[in-house]
């Protein structure tokens, strides 16, 4: 599960052993399975985008539950007959099928087969992707030439294609902008990018905002070179997207520069340096730790600690105070709170410890859970986590632990359907509040610090009580006079000088070599990252990795109605000088162990800070919110299973879709969720000149929909204008020819 050892020969090995050996590369997986498989290779050879492929693991785990549910006497569908945020996906029902196994597989795989061309026919390893999705669907014996979507002759390959074109169609209204490629509509950054092949951080306007990054090649945690090296923020108005299980109830409407930003399960305010003195001090904190934390990625300073579950996992209840982040966490050493496992209750046994170099632990953990190179992002890791514990041999494939056994089938269209709810649900959070806090990253902050000098003594040099970082004895400190930094002319002198990983340009192999831990300027601190990345284009408050992980580590222990793995270890070895990518090693074979869903989470947010990506203060509220959405995302798709489903409903007011307009589709509908008797359209150019107009009657009841022509209309953004008795509405749209 996750990342594999040179992964980019493996990637390409696995899709050659695909073509020569078909679906037995699978064994007796379900379809389900198959599929879900299929997705995550797409995923891997797609752009890294984690709010995209958490939505294609949502719509993609729908078409495949609902495919099975319409022919289950108990079960409800999400979307096959029902009305989702407004949008109806008509369903007048399919004769029963004489083989049922046949019919649902047939179902699926169409359903399956069309959404995944759809969304990475564009992708930058189509030429891979898309034959691997058509080899499957001809391996199960299917041809993809088939098109139809008149499932009332009862054909299962029509009723595929037609949930597939109805989800497809919902895409292109729920709120992710998927039409215009998922492009920013309106966020701006409020800083200058900071250019990496300079020292400092001098240009930083805001130090409590994300700072964009300027690279000479910036290549994503995909593998993917991104044209410019100064990628754009990515999906900071996520929180416009349609959810699964998030309510009206936990929604604050936040308002910058005239345009809204939704945040779900709102956390309040990070740290602000400048703010107040508590607020500032803890700002300094975090980040400081961040730094410190790197001295810990050196095999060769002899630390040796047990990461079996007998020493690590087990953790307290997570501090919902900013200041109690102190006593969780361990400046100097590394590590949480946790207290480790007494025995495994699946054998009554202690776990046997596993005695490693930290640094060869916190090494392998920041890159095993990065995801990236060539990996499927977290919400994609999730579901090689679940598809590895479906797989066990102890596993009891009973819902919640009870009741009776499912077949392989029903375990995984269920398993999915909820963990995919999850992920969705943790996407729009966790970026709705990174779109809005705008939080900095380490990089940007420390460097920013160090630049300004230090807050800790006023007699020394280089003092600047606002903004100056913390001195720590052994980890931060001024260079002296007789500094290996202090420079030729001793130009160095009086700055702040950083006892951490040393960065990339002292790997001159990364076959054989390491940067190892050495004392630096603080002014060129780099994370534990490739150089061609640095940190992902994205504000880091809050934590997507600490977000995505305990809400599927909720999840799956709801699922299986047990905290701990089957057997009560999972696990993943990483092998010694073959894992890692980044620099040489490990330096010993070592394994990465996990008693409960909740240490594997755990470590994971650990893995972030580790890796110089995040600080505590992004970690924990995701940690708080994930276990919220977790919950919530199980707990509604099991009223599913039962077939007593309540959908969370919005008060939208309006969604319009398609948008853009294509010439493909001309038609334009309008779909108004509110109680008027008349409504007036208007449809004005950008000069603002009115180019259209009509006035209707509702008589129907809601939502009251409109279909509009406008395909004779040129290409080029409009706005539309949508007036009742005391209410109006206008929205742009883009009509593409």
């Amino acid at each position: 599960m996750g990342k594999r050892i040179n992964v980019k020969k493996l990637y390409l090995l696995c899709i050659v052993c695909y073509f020569l050996i078909g679906t037995s590369l699978y064994g007796q997986s379900s379809v389900a399975r198959q599929w879900n498989e299929l997705l995550l290779t797409g995923i891997r050879g797609d752009f890294a985008r984690p709010t995209v492929h958490a939505r294609n693991l949502m719509h993609l785990s729908i078409a495949l539950y609902d495919t099975w549910a319409v022919f289950d006497n108990q079960a409800t569908t999400y979307f096959l007959g029902k009305s989702v945020y407004g949008f109806d996906c008509p369903f007048e029902g399919i004769q029963s099928p004489q083989n049922l196994s046949a019919a649902r597989t047939e179902a699926m795989s169409y359903a399956a087969y069309r959404i995944i061309y759809n969304r990475f026919l564009y992708s930058p390893r189509a030429f891979i992707t898309i034959p691997a999705a058509t080899q499957l669907l001809n391996d199960l014996g299917y041809d993809e030439t088939i098109t139809s979507t008149d499932y009332s002759t009862g054909s299962p390959a029509a009723l595929g294609n037609y949930l597939a074109e109805q989800i497809l169609k919902y895409g292109l209204q729920d709120g992710s902008n998927e039409g215009l490629g998922f492009e920013n509509q309106y966020y701006q950054p409020a800083n200058l990018p900071l250019e990496m092949d300079q020292s400092g951080n001098s240009i930083i306007m805001d130090p409590n905002r994300w700072q964009p990054l300027s690279l000479a090649e910036f290549i994503d945690q995909s593998g993917n070179p991104i044209p410019g090296g100064t990628p754009d923020f990515l999906s900071p108005e996520w929180g416009n997207v349609l959810p699964f299980a998030l309510k009206e109830t936990d929604l604050t409407t936040y308002t910058r520069d005239g345009s809204s930003y939704k945040v779900y399960h709102d956390p309040g305010l990070p740290p602000n340096i400048g703010i107040n003195e508590t607020w500032t001090d803890e700002y300094k904190w975090g980040f400081a730790l961040v730094s410190a934390w790197g001295a810990h990625l050196d095999p060769a300073d002899g630390v040796m600690i047990d990461i079996s579950p007998a020493s690590i996992g087990n953790n307290p209840p997570l501090p919902t105070s900013i200041p109690d982040y102190r006593s969780f966490y361990d400046f100097e050493n590394g590590g949480d709170a946790s207290q480790g496992h007494s025995i495994n209750p699946k054998t009554g046994q202690p776990y046997t410890p596993q005695v490693v170099p930290r640094a060869d632990y916190a090494r392998v953990l920041a890159e095993f859970w990065a995801d990236g190179p060539e990996s499927e992002t977290p919400p994609g890791h999730w579901f090689t986590t679940l598809n590895y514990v479906n797989d066990h041999p102890q596993l009891i494939k009973k819902f919640r632990g009870q009741g009776e056994l499912m077949d392989d089938l029903e375990w995984d269209v269920k398993s999915y359907f909820a963990l995919a709810g999850a992920m969705h649900d943790a996407a729009i959070s966790a970026w709705g509040i990174k779109g809005w806090y705008d939080y900095i990253r380490p990089v940007s902050a420390i460097r920013f610090m160090a630049d300004h000098g230090q807050d800790s003594d006023p007699n020394a040099p280089n003092y600047h009580a606002e903004y100056g970082i913390p001195l720590t004895e052994g980890l931060i400190e001024l260079v002296e006079i007789g500094d290996t930094l202090a420079g030729t002319n001793n130009e160095n002198v009086g700055k702040v000088k950083l006892y951490t990983w040393k960065g990339p340009d002292y790997i001159t192999n990364s076959d054989s070599t390491i940067a190892g831990v050495g004392w630096i300027l603080g002014e060129n601190w780099w994370p534990y990252q490739r150089p061609s990345f640095v940190t992902p284009p994205f504000a880091g408050y809050v934590s997507g990795h600490s977000t995505y992980s305990r809400a599927a580590a909720e999840v799956l222990t709801m699922l299986t109605g047990d905290e701990y793995f089957p057997g009560g270890l999972g696990e993943f070895h990483a092998p010694k000088n073959e894992f890692l990518v980044f620099e040489d090693g490990p330096s010993v074979d070592l394994t990465l162990q996990w008693a409960t869903y909740r240490d594997a989470s755990d470590q994971t947010s650990l893995s972030r800070i580790w890796g110089g990506i995040h600080p505590p203060a992004d970690d924990i509220p995701g940690r708080l919110i994930g276990e919220k959405i977790g919950i919530a995302a199980f707990e509604l798709a099991e009223t599913y299973f039962t077939g007593k489903a309540n959908l969370p409903t919005f008060e939208e007011e309006v969604t319009i879709f398609p948008n853009p307009l294509t010439t493909e589709n001309n038609k334009l509908t309008i779909a108004i969720h509110k109680d008027i008797s008349t409504v007036e359209v208007n449809l004005y150019n950008i000069a603002g000149q009115k180019l259209w107009n009509k006035t209707t009657n509702i008589q129907s009841h809601l939502p009251y929909i409109i279909d509009l022509d406008f395909g004779h209309f040129p290409h080029g953004m409009y706005y539309l204008q949508l007036i009742g008795e005391d209410w109006n509405s206008t929205q742009k749209i883009l009509i593409m020819k």
